[in-house]
Order: structure tokens, then sequence, then C-alpha cells
């Protein structure tokens, strides 16, 4: 299998490249040269064999022949050490993605992706230098897979004051190979000096550069896997699924239509997003503009410009009228968030975080468009890791979770930077 730049679909680089790359010097974003659908024949099998397996078998019909099968068998074997469990919440379905060592939904990712670069990486005489700007969940993830993973230095950029405390302490408390910067400015900001990093010729010649971000192929590959795996739970008798997932930088979703393309049965995807609307303005006003990105109670969305954009033109097309036969989007304000995450707790006893609320939200209002179909709403973090927020909107104690209680009082070891690209460029040359 090889890859291709959204902005030249006719040069193609290996598997190595693209993920050792992370962005194409055009910056592109790098696809698969095909989507090939699996046999119907599999999917019916899939119900009935373990969820491994048939992360697996996506996986090689993405990547080919590009890693050999027993080595690729153990990098998903070890990415794959939690589950995702469907739960059944009033009328519709919850996937929870928080079941990893970080309680995100990116913990697949990350995990998958660690073991990918350390195989990719191995013999290397230079270290591999991983940048990553983070919302919230995405730095805590890449953190804990590549923790200790020998040959590889991670640096994670954050914007200051806009993750929760539990999250920052989540990115910050690692040491040793995991480096954390705090930036004055946005994740836009932050998402700008990663990319400009990795156009930088001066930066090249002097580090091995790659990134965690969704930017990297190699972090979407998983990110198909765990709608697969909601599909093995619903009911047999279950018509093909509505995904409601809430969006940020859209690399969750994009996850969603690889999986569609693979030949999982899927009916419709709701892009749920906060008031950083830019898909869902798109797609009512029929023309695309980025804009800044605005501070909200769902913190992990705070994204303007999603940079996923591009691949999802790429798959769908580039005018509303594409998206709309695939996609529907919707923004949530956070009073409506707030009033969901009350609602949903009282009415069904279920405790969402923003996230999941904005998604659940976006279902109250679109449902009813797709009769007959289940909705399986992707509940992306768990609650505990925004308990100033559950307060706020439950006047209680908000649920707890062990792997967080002991970050508490752990040292937070970080650096503060503006959002300046010669001086994050100056920091990274200092500290190779």
């Amino acid at each position: 299998m090889k890859f291709y730049s959204t902005r030249q679909p006719q040069a193609f680089v290996e598997l190595a490249e693209a993920v050792l790359q992370g962005l194409p010097p055009d910056n592109g974003l790098y696809m698969p040269e095909r989507l090939e659908a699996l046999t119907p024949e599999f999917w019916r099998e899939a119900r009935n064999v373990p969820f491994v397996d048939v992360a697996l078998a996506m996986t090689k019909q993405l990547v080919g022949d590009s890693v050999p099968t027993a080595d690729l068998e153990g990098i998903v074997v070890r990415a794959c050490a939690m589950d995702a469990p469907l739960a059944k919440v009033d009328d519709r379905f919850v996937l929870e993605l928080f079941h990893g060592p970080t309680l995100a939904f990116k913990d697949f990712g990350a995990r998958f992706m660690a073991q990918l670069l350390a195989w990719l990486n191995r013999g290397a005489d230079q270290q591999l230098h991983i940048l990553v700007a983070t919302s919230g969940d995405t730095g805590g993830a890449v953190a804990a897979g590549f923790a200790e993973v020998s040959g590889i230095e991670v640096t994670i950029l954050y914007p200051q004051g806009k993750v929760s405390p539990l999250q920052e302490k989540q990115l910050t408390t690692w040491g040793g190979n995991i480096r954390a910067l705090e930036i004055d400015g946005t994740f836009d900001d932050c998402q700008a000096l990663v990319k400009q990093a990795f156009l930088n010729m001066e930066l090249q010649r002097h580090l091995r550069l790659c990134s965690a971000n969704s930017i990297n192929i190699a972090r979407l590959i998983p990110q198909s896997w765990y709608y697969a795996r909601a599909w093995q739970q619903l009911p047999e008798q279950a018509d093909t699924p509505v995904f409601c997932v809430p969006s940020g930088n859209f690399g969750n979703l994009t996850g969603g239509l690889f999986a569609q393309r693979l030949g999982l049965p899927v009916h419709h995807f709701v892009a749920a997003t906060n008031a950083n609307d830019t898909v869902p303005r798109f797609l009512t006003e029929g023309h695309y503009l980025a804009k800044p990105s605005v501070e909200t109670l769902s913190n992990a969305m705070d994204v303007g410009n999603p940079s996923n954009v591009q691949r999802l033109m790429d798959l769908l097309g580039e005018t509303a009228g594409d998206w709309e036969r695939h996609l529907t989007g919707i923004s949530i304000n956070d009073s409506d968030t707030l009033a969901t995450l009350r609602r949903v707790w009282e009415q069904h006893g279920y405790c969402l975080d923003p996230h999941g609320a904005v998604g659940w939200a976006a279902l109250d209002k679109l449902s009813h468009q797709w009769p007959g179909h289940p909705h399986v709403l992707l509940e992306t973090a768990h609650p505990a890791k925004f308990p100033e927020v559950l307060a706020r909107a439950l006047g209680g104690e908000p649920p707890s979770a062990e792997a967080l209680e002991r970050l508490r009082h752990l040292p937070s070891q970080k650096t503060s930077l503006p959002a300046d690209s010669p001086q994050f460029n100056q920091w990274l040359m200092d500290h190779r």
C-alpha cells in the first residue's frame, strides 16, 4: 500500500515515509492510495469474532503488505489492550471509548502509533522527535503511549489555561522522554507551530520530526476500529447505524468514513461541534471559512480550523452537497451542553462528559431524521476528567476515576512559550 498527499494525488510514498514524515512537504495530508471494502461475508461473520481480529483485518486493508503480518498482529494486539463497550441509554447507544490508560478515545490511536513508530524506527541511529498539539486528550494519550519508548522523544504543545486541570496533569507529570510546552495561545496556534516545524527545512536538517496528531495517517487507522466494535455489539436485527461523533479536528469522524469505505454498514454520520462551528457552517452556507477558535466547556473540540477537512474533501468531495449525503453537522452551545449533562443524569442515571453531552444534544435535535436506524453516540472521554464542568452541571460530587486521582499530587514539569514560531523552533534546537 502506498500513500498520497491530498494536494498531490498522483505522488505516492511508502507507509514508512508517510508515518515518519507525518506531514507532506506540500502541507497536504496523507491518504491510502485505495480504500477497498472487505467482503460482505467478512462483515457478517465479524459479529462473532474477537475485536482484535476485526481490527487486524481492517488494518491490513489500510496498510497492505507494508508491515509483515506477524509484526502487524503484535502491534494491533498491544493497541487493543482495552475494550470499547456499548451501553444502552434510553433510546440510543453510547460507545464508551474511555476505558484506556488516559480515559480517552485517543488511547487506541496513540498506542497503535507508538508501537508502529517503534517498529519503523528500529535500528535507527538518530532519535525520532514526536511533536503533538493538543486541545485536551490527544497529548495525554500520546504521552502514555510513548512513555519510555526507546529512541523517541515527545514534545506536547497545549494552550495555556484552556485544558482542564486534570488534563494538564496528564500532559505534564511524565518527565523522561515526554516534554510539555504550555503555549500562550489557542489550540490552533499550537497546531500551527507544529505544522510550520515540519515545513522548516533548517529544523529538518537537524531533527527527525514526526507528528502524533491526527494529521498523521497512523493515528487515523486505529480510529476506524471502534466503529466496527460498536457494530459488533448492536442487536443482530439492528439496521445500519447512525454514528454521532463529537468533533473538533475531525480525525475521529474521518476514521469512521474509513470504516464505512472498508464495508462497515453505516447509514449516516453526525458531526456534533460546540461553538467552533466551521464544518456545520460549511454544510449550511456552502462555502468553507475557518475562523479563530473560541473557548468552550467541551475544550477538546475547541478547533476553529480543523486540519482533517482536507481528508474529508478528498473522501467526500469539495462541495457541501457532496458532504450532505454522508454527513450532517450541528453546533451545540455551552448552555445546552450543561442542560444535557443534567437531564441525562437525572432522567437516566448516566453521566456523560461535556463532549458526549454535545453529541447527545445533537441527537436530540436530529435523530427524528433517521427513524428505524440505531443511533450510536461516541462518548470520547471519562466524565471524571472534567470535575469543574460536571460539578457545575450536576450540582454535586462528580464521578471519580482512580487513574486520575493518582495524578493530583504529582508535580508538573512544563515550559511556557509564546505562540511564536522562531522561539519554538529555537527551543527545539536547544533541546535536541
